[in-house]
C-alpha cells in the first residue's frame, strides 16, 4: 500500500474545508428559517436557494477543498470533469430533496426520518462519486466496514440537519447549528476518505484528466459567488422581525374582514 496524505498542505484545507461547510450551512438555515414564514409559492423559492448553500457549499465545497489537501505518494491525481461535476449536482439536488419532504411532512416525524435517509445516502454517493472521480496510477480499495460507517455519518448528519431547518431560528441558534453541521459534514468526510487505500502500478503510466486548479477553483469560485448573491439576499430582505409582524397584521386584517358586516358598492350595511 502506498502512502496516503490527507493533510499535504497541514491544518489549512479541513481548517478551510470546516468554515466552508459552516458558513454554507448557516446561509442555509438562514434561507429555510424564511421560507418557513413566509410559506407559499415564495417559500419554496428560499428552499431551493438553501439547496444550493447546503448541498453546493456546505457539502460539495467542503469536500473538494479538504479534497487539496489529499496526496497519494508515487502517482499524481487528477480528476474526471464529468464524474466531479456530476458529483456537485447530486449534491444540490438530494438536499434540495430532502429540504421539500421535510417542508411537506412538517413536525411529522416519518418524513423528517425519509428525507434525512434520502439526503445522508445521497450526500453518502456525492461522496464517493468525487472520489472515483480521481483518476491514480494505481488500484484504489474501500474497507466496507468503514465505508458502511461514513454512510450512518451521513445519514444522521443529513437528519440532524433536516430538524434544524424545521426549528431553529434566530442568528445565535443558526450559528450554533451550522458549526455543529460543520462537524458533522466534516466528519463524515474523513471518515469515508480514512477507508480508503491505494496500490500504486510498478511503473508509472499516464493520468488522464485535469489538475485539480483546472477546475475545481472555477467551480468553487462559482458556488462562492452563488453563496455571496443569496447572502446578499438575505441581508437585503425584510428581517425575521419584520416577516414576523407582517405576518400578524395581515392575520389581523384578515379576522377583522371576517368581522366585518358585508357592505354594498356604496359601503352601506346590507341587511
Amino acid at each position: 500500500m502506498s502512502p496516503i496524505d490527507h493533510f499535504s498542505f497541514g491544518l489549512l484545507t479541513p481548517v478551510l474545508a470546516y468554515v466552508m461547510s459552516s458558513v454554507g450551512s448557516m446561509l442555509g438555515l438562514l434561507l429555510t428559517s424564511r421560507a418557513r414564514l413566509i410559506g407559499g409559492r415564495e417559500g419554496k423559492y428560499w428552499l431551493v436557494g438553501a439547496a444550493f448553500a447546503i448541498g453546493g457549499t456546505g457539502i460539495w465545497t467542503m469536500h473538494f477543498i479538504a479534497m487539496m489537501g489529499f496526496r497519494v505518494e508515487g502517482t499524481p491525481i487528477r480528476y474526471d470533469v464529468p464524474l466531479t461535476v456530476a458529483s456537485a449536482l447530486i449534491a444540490v439536488v438530494v438536499v434540495g430533496m430532502g429540504l421539500f419532504l421535510t417542508s411537506h411532512g412538517g413536525e411529522r416525524l416519518i418524513y423528517l426520518l425519509g428525507g434525512g435517509t434520502l439526503t445522508g445516502c445521497g450526500v453518502a454517493a456525492m461522496h464517493y462519486l468525487g472520489m472515483a472521480a480521481m483518476n491514480m496510477s494505481g488500484h484504489v480499495s474501500y474497507d466496507p466496514a468503514v465505508v458502511a460507517l461514513s454512510v450512518l455519518i451521513a445519514v444522521a448528519a443529513a437528519t440532524v440537519a433536516l430538524w434544524f431547518t424545521l426549528r431553529v431560528s434566530g442568528a445565535l441558534k443558526i450559528g450554533g447549528a451550522a458549526l455543529l453541521m460543520g462537524v458533522a459534514v466534516s466528519g463524515m468526510h474523513y471518515t469515508g476518505m480514512y477507508s480508503m487505500s491505494v496500490s500504486t502500478h510498478s511503473e508509472m503510466v499516464p493520468v488522464p484528466g485535469a489538475k485539480a486548479v483546472d477546475f475545481l477553483m472555477p467551480l468553487i469560485v462559482g458556488l462562492s459567488v452563488i453563496t455571496m448573491g443569496l447572502l446578499l439576499t438575505v441581508i437585503l430582505s425584510p428581517s425575521e422581525k419584520e416577516l414576523r409582524g407582517e405576518a400578524e397584521f395581515r392575520q389581523r386584517l384578515r379576522g377583522r374582514d371576517e368581522g366585518a358586516p358585508e357592505v354594498d358598492l356604496f359601503g352601506t350595511p346590507r341587511g
